[in-house]
């Protein structure tokens, strides 16, 4: 997950990313179990000093298979990124939840004061690379960044790159009645109305067309 020149090809996929993860830990935290940061160490994990053992960010969360969510993000690291730094990805993203899900709902300027606040908490060190045959790219955080600062560097990152661009508008709130799940509406025209989950679409559409008839 990097920036690459020339397009926005990987802030798109970036802004999808943080979409993503922050949709599953908000299913999670709506179900009230916890976070199974490996689920192929066998039990939940334990506590590692920091405070982030079963709940993201203070609050409680469903099981939620934290490592493969974020490998689906792309983040390639997760695969082999230590129990302890997954816990801390967690717990920095559980904080910044409740304000990743406001983000349909504010404007720009208070999206903008609380991404710079974020963005001094971070690490950055730019740097223009190229390897694995990919593209000069950017990298925000040097080798050395853990993998959380690297998370959520490129999240925050592609955030202020889609805020300098687009502002706001093109985060949105699924329209079904029973979800609160957001999208990044990659549309030209701005139509998106819905959730990655079809059945939200379905489900209105259904409900739309019975209204329909029952008051014709």
């Amino acid at each position: 997950m990097y920036v690459t020149s020339g397009n926005h090809t990987e802030q798109i996929l970036t802004l999808e990313a943080l979409v993503l993860v922050a949709n599953a830990m908000l299913d999670d935290e709506t179900h009230g179990t916890h976070v199974d940061l490996d689920p192929h160490a066998g039990d939940p994990p334990a506590g590692d000093g920091t405070g982030g053992a079963s709940h993201t960010g203070g609050r409680a969360a469903q099981t939620l298979d934290l490592r493969a969510v974020l490998d689906e993000a792309g983040f390639a690291r997760s695969s082999i990124a230590p129990e302890a730094a997954l816990r801390r990805t967690a717990q920095r993203f559980g904080d910044l939840l409740q304000r990743i899900h406001s983000l349909p709902d504010i404007d720009d300027t208070e999206a903008v004061l609380w991404t710079n606040a974020e963005l001094t908490e971070l690490t950055i060190r730019p740097a223009l690379t190229s390897h694995d045959g990919s593209e000069l790219h950017i990298h925000w955080t040097p080798p050395s960044a853990t993998f959380d600062d690297q998370v959520m560097a490129d999240f925050l990152m592609a955030l202020a790159n889609e805020l300098c661009d687009n502002g706001t508008k093109r985060f949105g709130r699924c329209a079904a009645d029973d979800c609160e799940r957001l999208f990044y509406d990659t549309s030209r025209n701005g139509s998106r109305r819905f959730c990655s989950d079809p059945r939200c679409a379905s489900r209105t559409h259904t409900a739309d067309h019975r209204k329909r008839k029952q008051d014709s």
